[in-house]
């Protein structure tokens, strides 16, 4: 069977696979279906949200997979209107995944456009309580994510954020590896144009499809991507992009997509 488990970037507490299965829009009662689908075909990583709710079925999908808890790399999120009740949050969140700890807990967007300090050192009390391995943002700014580390001296292990190669900003970038933050892309298909001549001659050189490429690009960088479809066939098909090994001149000129 295979097993997308590595590739993957160290953070707290273990590694996160570099492919990840994004469940955004996917409705709590078809979650069962498409996240078991996912781990069949060898996704080592789920990626939800207080936001998406659909926490219940992922969860059920992970029981009902058989697999053991430290087989599956599971990620959720702290919406920004829950900025006052984070404790709460994170307990509900384990209740429905079924859980008795995430591997990765993020801060969704920053409340009210605010880096909010006071929020993140809730947030890493719950990681210091064992609720979580690893805690991280998504949405912040570099600025935003100095501002939480000067103020709290924790460094979130990851920043999630819209990413694909029409977005690839080597500033952006660089800058979190800096910092020592792992890069996670999401939306990796949305922006991007799958009909790009550079794609589709780059897809075809390595007998795949432009969306594998795309995924492909993410690994090739170390950045973390979560794909999402609900269709098994194409599920199955993201993620060998993971697999795909692309030349340092295929990367590069795929990074001169960014604008």
């Amino acid at each position: 069977m295979t097993d997308y488990a590595n590739p993957s970037v160290s953070v707290t507490g273990g590694s996160m696979p570099l492919l990840g299965f994004g469940t955004w829009q996917i409705p709590e009662a078809d979650a069962p279906a498409a996240v078991g689908e996912a781990l069949q075909a060898g996704y080592r990583h789920i990626d939800t949200a207080t936001g998406y709710r659909n926490q219940r079925g992922v969860g059920k999908a992970i029981a009902d997979s058989g697999l053991a808890r430290d087989d599956v790399f599971v990620t959720t999120k702290l919406p920004p209107d829950n900025a006052d009740r984070v404790r709460e949050t994170i307990e509900e969140s384990l209740d429905q995944l079924g859980l008795d700890h995430l591997d990765l807990w993020l801060v969704h967007w920053p409340p009210n456009g605010e880096a909010r300090p006071d929020v993140w050192e809730q947030v890493v009390q719950a990681q210091a309580d064992g609720l979580t391995r690893a805690v991280g943002v998504s949405n912040y700014s570099l600025a935003q994510i100095d501002e939480l580390v000067s103020a709290t001296g924790a460094t979130p292990a990851v920043n999630q954020i819209k990413w694909s190669p029409v977005e690839f900003d080597a500033a952006v970038a660089d800058g979190l590896a800096e910092r020592g933050v792992v890069l996670e892309g999401y939306s990796p298909f949305k922006a991007s144009n799958l009909q790009d001549p550079t794609l589709l001659e780059i897809a075809e050189a390595h007998d795949a499809d432009s969306a594998q490429v795309i995924v492909a690009w993410h690994v090739a960088h170390g950045f973390v991507v979560i794909p999402k479809s609900s269709n098994p066939e194409r599920i199955r098909s993201n993620a060998a992009g993971a697999r795909i090994e692309l030349t340092p001149d295929e990367v590069a000129r795929i990074d001169g997509l960014g604008h």
